[in-house]
């Protein structure tokens, strides 16, 4: 490129989905691109869109509508599309986005720099858009990308702390999930690969590191060690610098005896158990094709309390689901309060094409879906302020994170068994520290999902002479060139 483009990045979806972005920055990175954290400012603008349920495509369609927005206003001269979408819809992308210049599927990643500088665009590969424009058959639709520790990256997140994807691809054929259509088989990493990409994270200051996968503890089968996910915590949690491991996305199909005793006897691994569960009722699990039961849920949830009584549990749920009576509803909501997560999300179910629930009647009005959603968020927010305020006068260890975001009258942080975006926080009403440092908070009151506290002994790993409200920033380094949404 004879001028480096200005490049804007917006991404959506989950983290799994943000490492892919942050691979496309390395590789924009390595080709001398500059980066802007504002679209509007960009020369080029790339949406790396999410298309797991129908909520997150439309705000990928109507990101990538304001984009062409910014393009037709003269600030941006080249709009492109990559990921999960493009991965899935590349015909139907290309007929209806005439103001979209070129696509970027998952597998062509490594393919930024060449769409960003060619003249003229290149469209997708033909196994996207499909053999003479119909739609590509499943086998050509499916991902067999797998990036790697030599892989380029440039993180999108804070510098201490990371996301480490080391899987793809999911082998389980739940019937409401469209994600191994186009993310493809279950596929590990190579765990000498994770070790040595947890290595560099660790010696560029990174001390958290986030494993994430489809299906994590599903880690090693597919290379014949079915308890590699413990294995690879082992190897991890020798890498010197790290202080938090957190594991995200287990299934409770996959999960063992060894995991679990590893997790509970590994310092660096945190007592964090991130469990996507579903449903409780036992017929509501077998139309989704996840077998098991409520009972069996609270068996497996017990181990791992046994094991680690500090754990934080988290879990994710679906209402709504075709056929979804109001006694299995019913049911979802008692054992919500027999188990008692620390963390919840709650879906309303998405009907995709392509999956076995797609076939049938969606037959739970949108109108009791979102009832039943709001009524077991009611729920859980009163266990959750039951759970938290056990915490009042208990002393934690806090990594801090910077300044509220609304104002500057307090600090934020997490303890080890609060995942970034996903969870609550620590509010710090109380002391100065340094961003990205570990301090000793004293726990005085419960805001919502939040703790509230004061700093009681703290420590720096940022240095830097004097203070501002309440924090000191890095000198260098804490810029974020992606917006993430």
């Amino acid at each position: 490129m004879t001028k480096a483009p200005r490049i804007g990045i917006i991404s959506l979806g989950c983290a799994k989905n943000l490492v892919d972005t942050e691979v496309m920055l390395g590789h924009l990175d390595k080709a001398g691109c500059a980066f802007v954290e504002d679209a509007a400012d960009a020369d080029v603008i790339i949406v790396n869109t999410c298309s797991f349920i129908g909520p997150a495509r439309e705000e990928s369609v109507q990101t990538i509508l304001e984009a062409a927005e910014l393009k037709k206003a003269g600030s941006a001269k080249r709009l492109i599309v990559a990921g999960c979408m493009v991965q899935r819809y590349a015909r139907e992308l290309k007929e209806s986005l005439p103001e979209v210049d070129a696509f970027i599927g998952l597998d062509e990643l490594h393919r930024v720099v060449e769409v960003v500088a060619s003249e003229p665009l290149k469209p997708p590969s033909d196994s996207l858009l499909g053999k003479e424009g119909g739609p590509g058959n499943l086998e050509e639709i499916r991902s067999t990308y797998l990036y790697d520790h030599r892989s380029p990256r440039r993180r999108a997140t804070a510098p201490w702390t990371a996301y480490v994807k080391i899987a793809e691809g999911c082998d389980h054929t739940c019937s409401f999930c469209p994600i191994p259509l186009f993310r493809g088989k279950f596929r590990s990493r190579d765990p000498r690969s994770v070790v040595a990409e947890a290595r560099e994270l660790a010696a560029a200051g990174v001390v958290e590191i986030n494993l994430i996968a489809q299906d994590s503890s599903h880690f090693g089968r597919d290379r014949g060690d079915y308890d590699g996910l413990a294995h690879l915590l082992t190897a991890l949690n020798e890498v010197d610098g790290l202080r938090w491991i957190r594991l995200h996305y287990l299934y409770p199909n996959t999960v063992t005896d060894r995991l679990i005793a590893a997790m509970a006897e590994l310092p660096k691994v945190v007592p964090y158990v991130d469990m996507p569960l579903q449903h409780a009722h036992p017929d509501m699990l077998q139309r989704m094709r996840r077998g098991s039961s409520g009972e069996r849920h609270l068996e497996l949830l017990d181990r791992f309390r046994r094991a680690m009584p500090e754990a934080a549990l988290r879990s994710t749920f679906i209402v709504g689901f075709p056929g979804e009576t109001d006694d299995e509803f019913e049911a979802l909501k008692q054992f919500l309060r027999a188990a008692e997560f620390d963390h919840l999300g709650v879906f309303t179910y998405s009907h995709e094409e392509g999956t076995s629930a797609g076939e049938l009647s969606d037959d739970v009005a949108e109108e009791l879906k979102e009832a039943r959603r709001d009524e077991v968020m009611g729920l859980q927010q009163s266990i959750v302020k039951r759970r938290l305020r056990r915490k009042i006068g208990a002393v934690e260890e806090v990594l801090i994170e910077g300044l509220h975001p609304e104002t500057d009258l307090l600090l934020v942080g997490r303890m080890a068994t609060q995942a970034q975006d996903v969870d609550g926080q620590v509010l710090i009403n109380d002391g100065v520290a340094d961003v990205g440092s570990f301090v000793r908070v004293e726990i005085t009151d419960v805001a919502g999902y939040d703790l509230v506290g004061g700093i009681v002994d703290g420590g720096s790993r940022y240095p830097v002479p004097g203070s501002r409200l309440g924090i000191r920033e890095p000198a260098t380094g804490y810029r974020i060139p992606v917006t993430i949404r």
